[in-house]
């Protein structure tokens, strides 16, 4: 597997696990329990670990960032 990805299956699968929550914190009724849950973390606390060695934030953080669609105020 290593050939075809280029990197071991344990840091592919990894790096696929929390790109894909990244994906799931944009949805706002996902909570981190759930987000964690759905990516096969134990719990939250672990899933949060991982996330913010991965991304360099919390997985609050990198909701409330810039990654979940601004409500804009109507005004140009």
């Amino acid at each position: 597997m290593q050939a075809l990805v280029g990197r071991p299956p344990t840091t592919y699968l990894r790096e696929q696990r929390l790109a894909l929550a990244a994906d799931l914190l944009c949805e706002p009724e996902a909570t981190l329990a759930v987000v964690a849950d759905r990516v096969g973390f134990a719990n939250a606390f672990a899933f949060s670990t991982a996330f913010k060695r991965e991304h360099g934030v919390s997985p609050s953080e990198y909701r409330l960032r810039d990654h979940v669609p601004s409500r804009g105020t109507g005004t140009p």
